[in-house]
């Protein structure tokens, strides 16, 4: 008998999956009860319920242009490594040539290099060449960590979508771009979109290499690990990473529901391209 189907082996598979998701959400439950403790020191007991700390972030200048840096820094990075993963993501999927493994190897090669190694190497390279650090050097190191998982949300789409669609529109006249432009990018959409939002969120979060390529101007993680020095200071900053929190949990089941949707609508509409085009080619022969 199979144990995972026992009934021993279901009550210790719940067992686990609640000890996990305990493990996983108890501090983002914490994080959150102390955002609306009325006590400047993030600590028990509690001492009542309040909403200053979110009315008080908002009148912290530092607080809100750290923010604003990673907002621009997320989303320049977003956009960067979202369009240079789609002409990577095809020639992986689309075509072959020579030492391809080995392309495409160096291309996710930032997944497994430390950050730490990346944050210093392009450090020393941007001394060298004298460019100053800012926000946009930050959008560079990002672009580097970011676009490898860009690229592995893209390869899987690309794969689902049937070359016969793009042949039978070259077939029928069509130019390289108006195929792209008509036929894949449509089909690619909701991979862009998840590519955005999961490079957003990686640069959004990004510490280490920050931390070395922002320049004078913190982003948000910079800002808050600055903060740990200074207890009083973190009631603020606990308001507003339950704000972020919140619109990003806000923004992943949106997501979510709009990828099922275009994910049921890509199967119904490759289904039906791929028996007409079965059709035509059995109707020429």
């Amino acid at each position: 008998m199979n144990a995972a189907i026992s009934t021993g082996g279901r009550r210790t598979l719940w067992v686990v999956f609640w000890f996990l998701v305990v493990f996983l959400y108890a501090p983002i439950v914490i994080l959150i009860i102390f955002s609306f403790n009325d006590s400047n020191i993030v600590s028990f007991p509690w001492l009542g319920f309040t909403t200053k700390w979110y009315e008080q972030f908002i009148h912290e200048p530092a607080l809100l242009s750290a923010l604003k840096t990673s907002l621009l820094v997320a989303t320049l990075t977003s956009v960067v490594a979202t369009a240079l993963a789609v002409p990577a993501a095809i020639a992986l999927v689309r075509r072959r040539f020579f030492a391809k493994g080995l392309v495409s190897g160096v291309m996710l090669a930032p997944l497994v290099i430390p950050l730490v190694v990346l944050g210093i190497s392009l450090l020393i390279l941007f001394n060298a060449i004298g460019v100053p650090l800012s926000p946009y050097t930050a959008v560079i190191g990002h672009v580097v960590i970011a676009m490898p998982f860009a690229i592995l949300v893209m390869v899987p789409r690309l794969q689902r979508i049937p070359a016969a669609l793009e042949e039978a529109s070259r077939d029928l006249g069509a130019t390289a771009m108006q195929t792209f432009r008509l036929i894949t990018f449509p089909l690619l959409v909701p991979a862009l979109v998840s590519a955005f939002l999961i490079s957003f969120t990686i640069s959004f979060d990004e510490l280490v290499i920050s931390s070395f390529l922002v320049g004078d101007q913190a982003t948000f993680p910079v800002y808050l690990y600055s903060q740990l020095r200074l207890p009083e200071r973190l009631p603020s900053v606990i308001a507003v990473a339950v704000v972020i929190l919140v619109v990003s949990v806000i923004v992943v089941v949106a997501s979510e529901a709009g990828r099922f949707v275009s994910e049921r609508r890509l199967e119904a509409q490759t289904g039906m391209a791929a028996d007409d085009i079965g059709s035509l080619r059995a109707g020429k022969g």
